[in-house]
């Protein structure tokens, strides 16, 4: 019994198996990764279309007033999101899920500030978006967004 459970854990297809995982970071199942593309946010607006619909994206460094830096994050979309969220997940490492209420502040055109948390050990994380409508993931989503937050 060790034997076969030893086969299947070190087998010649280990990296096949973990990497056609449908699972997100951390051994989340709810949190699909089915990218098309990552997109690194702070190096430029990333964008996308999918069903009718227009997604683009944008991350400004704002300034850092001690406390950490503040980002304001913009979405552009012909979609009419519910309760529109930005989730902040751990890519580098797993430190929780940060949710960011998005306000639409003019007709398809959301937006939201916020500083994330950085880890007393590495002052160095690598974050992912992940877009929600009410408490669903949106479906369209097919570009991983990713940033890189450095401490001081």
């Amino acid at each position: 019994m060790v034997a076969i459970v030893i086969a299947y854990v070190f087998g010649p297809n280990v990296s096949e198996r973990y990497a056609s995982s449908s699972h997100g970071e951390a051994g989340d199942p709810s949190i699909a990764t089915n990218y098309v593309q990552t997109c690194n946010l702070l190096a430029g607006p990333c964008g996308w279309d999918s069903k009718g619909a227009h997604w683009k994206v944008e991350l400004l460094e704002l300034d850092d007033d001690g406390d950490g830096t503040e980002y304001q994050l913009s979405i552009e979309t012909s979609e009419k999101p519910e309760r529109f969220l930005a989730v902040l997940r751990g890519e580098s490492m797993y430190m929780g899920e940060y949710p960011v209420p998005m306000k639409e502040t003019s007709d398809g055109v959301y937006q939201a500030r916020f500083t994330a948390p950085l880890c007393t050990v590495d002052s160095t994380m690598i974050w992912r978006i992940d877009l929600q409508s009410a408490q669903a993931p949106i479906p369209s989503q097919q570009t991983k967004l990713t940033f890189e937050a450095k401490g001081h």
